[in-house]
């Protein structure tokens, strides 16, 4: 009865990341079930996961690490047998993507290519990131430690992340820190990394109208005329419509 039950739930947890490929990935939306098993490596990884997830709380030695190490060299996705991973999981695309052994993700969480979720030091016990719902991590993003990752948040491309994110918020930079994009709350799967706010422009604009202020005053001081303030541009420019189509 028991290894009913576990077939039951991992088939259970099989049409979940199946339904979440074909919501997330436009590339799905056209796709067949069995097109969508047979070729996409993102359901190849977590499919064997699950059963290599399964076999280790079954106490089955040498046979999950084996299956996790099979599919790493078919798919170029590791996961650790021992992650405890929720319902929805979507890897797109997947090349590079390496999750720790005692990484935690909850329920409908995109990565994206070249994302880690990976350890800090040798020190045993929780090491690896907690990710909560409804993450959205962009491509090639380090995660890194036994840090949270709120509820709804995302992490832009690139991005190193050490410390906690908040809930609903968006990371970007090296090292990760949260930014607001137009104030508005976000969540769930969402592809547009092209919209996101650039801090350094934004740290430097700050710079450079303190500067400004500061000329003014030294020039009324001494009855001169202020130099111009040089003109701050993002290094890209936020306008238009999300290409990504989200």
């Amino acid at each position: 009865m028991a290894g009913m039950h576990t077939l039951a739930r991992v088939a259970r947890e099989v049409r979940r990341d199946v339904h979440a490929a074909r919501d997330r990935d436009p590339a799905a939306r056209t796709a067949s079930t069995g097109e969508i098993l047979a070729t996409w490596p993102g359901i190849h990884a977590v499919l064997a996961y699950r059963v290599a997830h399964a076999l280790k709380d079954a106490g089955v030695p040498l046979i999950p690490r084996a299956l996790s190490m099979v599919t790493r060299v078919i798919t170029n996705i590791e996961i650790h047998p021992s992650a405890r991973i929720g319902q929805g999981l979507f890897i797109d695309h997947g090349a590079g993507v390496v999750i720790g052994e005692t990484a935690d993700i909850g329920e409908n969480v995109t990565l994206y290519q070249g994302v880690t979720l990976g350890g800090t030091g040798f020190a045993t016990g929780k090491r690896h990131p907690t990710v909560q719902d409804n993450v959205t991590i962009g491509s090639g993003a380090k995660l890194l430690g036994p840090i949270t990752i709120g509820h709804g948040a995302k992490i832009g491309a690139n991005s190193v992340v050490i410390t906690d994110v908040p809930p609903n918020s968006t990371v970007v930079g090296v090292p990760g820190h949260p930014v607001r994009v137009d104030g508005r709350r976000m969540e769930g799967p969402d592809a547009d990394w092209i919209h996101l706010p650039d801090p350094i422009a934004e740290a430097i604009q700050a710079l450079s109208s303190r500067i400004g202020a500061l000329e003014r005053m030294v020039a009324e001081l001494s009855d001169t005329e202020p130099a111009p303030v040089a003109e701050v541009r993002p290094l890209r420019q936020l306008r238009g419509t999300n290409p990504a189509g989200g």
